[in-house]
């Protein structure tokens, strides 16, 4: 029975999974018909907490604003407690707005002579306490740590007056027709009868009392970490140990303790000694999610290093190179530009990374050094635009990625308003395009997905593409790159995902 059994569990393994069924959950903030879109309210950053139960976005106007999980609060909390009650699991995520407050404001250096927007490029969630929830934004220049907080609003109730004379805020009325100022005692009392006690006294003494029925959601700054980066940060990564965290620019790396915020350790630096001979530099940095000495970051020649902390206080040798050789004959003029690693992700278990470059999202594991282990073709349909897409700056944008909690799929934006969805089991052929609208299957097509070559059952190679016409997208419809959806955040725990379409948020769930 038992090899029965065994056998059983390994053709459920060997399957891959179901391809998912997106549908549309919320949207916030979504565009009315020609209504045109301000600068400022565009989303620049999405991010998920670990429970999944607060989401924030950041946008070019320096705003951060927060949204909280709805439906498992309306029905008992916790997984656990709703399947005690019976209750369906199976509902979508729903969230709601909680707060927003502005993280930066713009600001100029007046040493260098430039101007520092306000747009957050960042956001990371810091361990809750005390029922507070703490978080990191970061603009170009300056990070800030930032405590949100419920706060009792407090009001004072139960004068101690007579109701029938009490008017307004408390004051005792007078006799309208009475225009002659009264005499007042130095002490603020008055001789006036009207005010005498009664004979025997008051016989009850009603002290005023504090109130506080209601709460108000209260954003502290509680730390400002600046002057520390030369070159305009593009990471921010919290460590697991819940102490330190990273922020990464163009040429160095640096370790901060939260508690700490005029002092920091540069623990990479790639600026060479003559920048004439700068050849690359640092575009996404992250920290394992579980090990606490190590990180990893990327690179504008589309390389991934694997640092350890515990090796030298300056890692500027790296632990392990990750890296994929180009084709022999195939260099171009936008080789490097196409290269160059936009976003860089762990997996919940640490043992994959998931990088994403102009034209390809990419599966490393960090075991492997290699190859990545799987590729999937994002824009490779746009292989014979490069030039039009260099004349406009499009070839320049980065795309972000993200990975589902169970590491079955992955998930990255494109132009149009598109997104895509792969599995990444063995296996799996699942290739989905999304658009962020609220009927995101609406120029769906069945997208032709084909494994164009397996090196062997380790190194698993797989090409997913779409139409390979040029000039249209996946789903055979003209391509507008003034539309493009560049962040998006995948639940820690569940199929959903938030993408940001310029200044609306859009929800899906499978």
């Amino acid at each position: 029975m038992n090899g029965g059994d065994e056998g059983a569990e390994s053709a459920a393994q060997a399957s891959p999974p179901q391809p998912l069924e997106w549908k549309f959950s919320q949207v916030f903030g979504e565009r009315t018909a020609g209504e045109e879109v301000q600068e400022v309210d565009i989303i620049s950053a999405i991010e998920f907490d670990k429970t999944g139960d607060h989401l924030a976005t950041g946008d070019r106007g320096g705003r951060v604003v927060l949204f909280e999980r709805t439906d498992t609060k309306d029905h008992g909390g916790s997984r656990r407690d709703l399947e005690r009650m019976d209750y369906s699991t199976s509902r979508h995520p729903e969230f709601r707005y909680k707060t927003e407050f502005q993280s930066h404001e713009p600001e100029f250096d007046y040493l260098k002579s430039l101007e520092i927007e306000e747009k957050i490029n960042k956001i990371r969630w810091c361990q809750t306490a005390n029922g507070a929830l703490f978080l990191l934004s970061t603009n170009d220049k300056t990070i800030k740590f930032w405590k949100v907080q419920e706060k009792k609003v407090k009001k004072i109730a139960d004068m101690n007056v007579d109701p029938s004379k009490a008017v307004g805020n408390g004051n005792v009325a007078s006799s309208s027709n009475n225009v002659s100022p009264k005499p007042y005692l130095a002490n603020g009392g008055s001789p006036s009868k009207e005010f005498s006690f009664p004979p025997g006294g008051i016989p009850s003494l009603r002290l005023p009392t504090v109130t506080s029925n209601e709460t108000s959601l209260v954003a502290r700054c509680r730390r400002v970490y600046a002057h520390a980066h030369d070159y305009h940060i593009n990471s921010i990564s919290n460590n697991s140990d819940g102490e330190t965290f990273i922020s990464a620019d163009d040429l160095r790396i640096n370790l901060w303790n939260l508690e700490i915020s005029n002092q920091s350790f540069n623990i990479v630096d790639v600026k060479p000694a003559n920048m004439e001979d700068l050849t690359e530099v640092i575009t996404s940095a992250e920290f394992h999610p579980t090990h606490c000495n190590m990180l990893a970051y990327s690179s504008s020649k589309g390389s991934i290093r694997l640092i350890d902390l515990r090796q030298s206080a300056l890692c500027d040798s790296h632990a392990i190179l990750f890296e994929e050789q180009e084709a022999p004959g195939s260099r171009s003029f936008f080789t490097e530009i196409i290269a160059s690693i936009s976003d860089i992700k762990f997996a919940k278990d640490g043992r994959h990374i998931l990088s994403r470059d102009y034209m390809n999202l990419k599966l490393w594991d960090i075991n492997m050094d290699s190859g990545p282990v799987a590729t999937f073709q994002v824009h490779e349909y746009l292989r014979p635009k490069l030039c039009d897409l260099y004349e406009n700056d499009s070839i320049f944008d980065k795309f972000e990625c993200c990975l589902s909690g169970d590491g079955l799929r992955v998930a990255t934006g494109s132009y149009s308003n598109l997104f895509r969805v792969f599995g990444c089991a063995p296996g799996s052929t699942e290739a989905t395009t999304l658009e962020a609208s609220k009927n995101p299957m609406r120029r769906q097509v069945q997208t032709p997905s084909r494994p164009s070559r397996s090196l062997s059952s380790i190194t698993r190679v797989v090409r997913r593409a779409g139409s390979d016409v040029p000039g249209v997208d996946t789903n055979g419809n003209s391509f507008d790159f003034t539309t493009k959806l560049l962040h998006l955040a995948w639940h820690p725990t569940e199929n959903s995902i938030a993408c940001a379409a310029a200044n609306s948020l859009y929800m899906y769930y499978a």
